[in-house]
């Protein structure tokens, strides 16, 4: 891995997994994932959970994000845009880092460093520690699974107020535990474990909000564990507006050094 990366892949990994759906009219945090005694199985569970899957066209809004590596704590605010299943836009401190992610691309560039990358969503795996795609990551933002919970068999249990599911098949290799909040069916949390590679991710949703009568995240806690690295990111979601008619610019400079990664 390039050493004079710096901050950019961290912010663009950041960004990368904070695109939303929201609306910055009539927000209601909501906090409260008692169960009230319900039972429900695991069909009923994920048939419920995709029910409430959400819809929209575009949306665009602000980003704080705060970063942490253990040793070096840092917090930014950007500006970002999103065409649900196409495209995600990204631009920090007035266009001098930008990222753009399409379910083939990521790319993004510095013009403090003059430099750019522009690849597959294979960088993106590594910093993370698991494989993952375009699809894979809205759901992330959404509150929604990773995984497709209808072609697997899982395990449900009630654990601290919540629905904790993890598949019947168990895989050495690669470990998931996926926790439902009762009252709204959304995600509350998800960890993903990779024992033989000391790699772990994990996300807890720490509040919902209610816009249009519809729950979306609020704030995200990220964790990340590879090895002997770890990592933290907080994304708190600000003015969003959904289904505005918007341009993507994205262009990278000429004459900026390609970034390669190992």
């Amino acid at each position: 891995m390039i050493k004079n990366l710096q901050i950019l892949p961290k912010i663009t990994i950041a960004l990368v997994v904070a695109v939303f759906f929201v609306s910055c009219k009539s927000k209601k945090i909501i906090s409260d994932t008692s169960s009230n005694g319900k039972k429900l199985n695991t069909r009923t569970l994920v048939k419920n959970h995709y029910a409430n899957t959400l819809d929209f066209k575009t949306l665009r809004g602000r980003l704080k994000i705060d970063y942490t590596d253990g040793s070096d704590s840092q917090g930014y605010t950007v500006s970002f845009r999103m065409e649900k299943d196409k495209a995600i836009w990204l631009s920090a401190t007035l266009g001098v880092v930008k990222a753009y992610i399409t379910p083939t691309r990521v790319s993004f560039y510095n013009r403090l460093q003059n430099e750019y990358f522009d690849g597959d969503f294979t960088y993106l795996s590594n910093l993370l520690g698991t494989d993952l795609d375009y699809q894979k990551v809205q759901n992330l933002l959404l509150g929604e699974s990773l995984f497709d919970l209808r072609k697997e068999k899982y395990n449900t249990v009630e654990h601290n107020n919540q629905y904790q599911l993890s598949p019947k098949k168990a895989n050495e290799l690669f470990m998931t535990l996926l926790q439902i909040e009762p009252n709204n069916y959304k995600v509350a949390g998800m960890q993903l474990t990779q024992p033989q590679k000391s790699r772990v991710l994990d996300v807890q949703y720490k509040e919902y909000q209610q816009i249009d009568k519809k729950l979306v995240p609020n704030i995200i806690d990220i964790y990340v564990k590879d090895k002997e690295k770890e990592n933290t990111i907080e994304l708190t979601f600000k003015n969003i507006e959904l289904n505005k008619s918007f341009k993507l610019p994205y262009k990278i400079p000429t004459g900026f050094k390609e970034i390669v990664l190992e």
